[in-house]
């Protein structure tokens, strides 16, 4: 099969500083759920769906929890966390490697509260069950496309026909 790609690197593109952030903010917001990964010494590793409140300018992700929930739990003893976000509507991923932190900051919870949140913490943002993760961004990886799904779709079409690969993915890190 012919590669009609006159560069072989033309899809990998790393984002840097600002640049970086933006990029991280519009893929994980655009996705708002993601799996949330924990680490332990027993296979499979811990993971769970998780609902993404914000992604603030410095990159920092923010996540509701319980306060006995086996992720606190987990992230006390091992605060090294990884997030996989997936929006399939547009074709984007993104995979943050990070270190989490606890912390019941009722100013900033009650700042992301929105009546969602409600559904699993009937108490509100003032629940004494409701802390607050916030992931650190240390690695983080994203796959995209250039165009949009029907786009895609169209170049995928033409090059099974074509024989020639049309594909118009990107890649890349982001460096936070």
């Amino acid at each position: 099969m012919e590669n009609n790609n006159a560069n072989p690197n033309d899809h990998i593109k790393n984002y840097t500083g600002p640049e970086a952030v933006k990029k991280l903010k519009d893929l994980a917001q655009s996705a708002r759920i993601c799996m949330f990964l924990t680490f332990k010494a027993v296979k499979p590793l811990p993971c769970r769906p998780m609902a993404l409140q914000q992604v603030d300018e410095e990159g920092t992700l923010y996540f509701f929890s319980e306060k006995t929930s086996n992720t606190n739990t987990e992230i006390a003893t091992d605060p090294s966390v990884q997030l996989f976000f997936e929006n399939r509507g547009s074709s984007e991923y993104l995979s943050v490697y990070g270190n989490a932190t606890i912390s019941q900051d009722r100013e900033k919870i009650k700042q992301l509260w929105s009546p969602w949140a409600k559904t699993w913490f009937q108490g509100g943002p003032d629940d004494e069950t409701l802390t607050l993760i916030s992931v650190k961004p240390h690695d983080a990886q994203y796959w995209d496309t250039k165009h949009n799904k029907m786009v895609q779709l169209l170049k995928i079409a033409a090059s099974m026909v074509s024989g020639k690969t049309m594909d118009d993915g990107v890649e890349g890190k982001l460096y936070i």
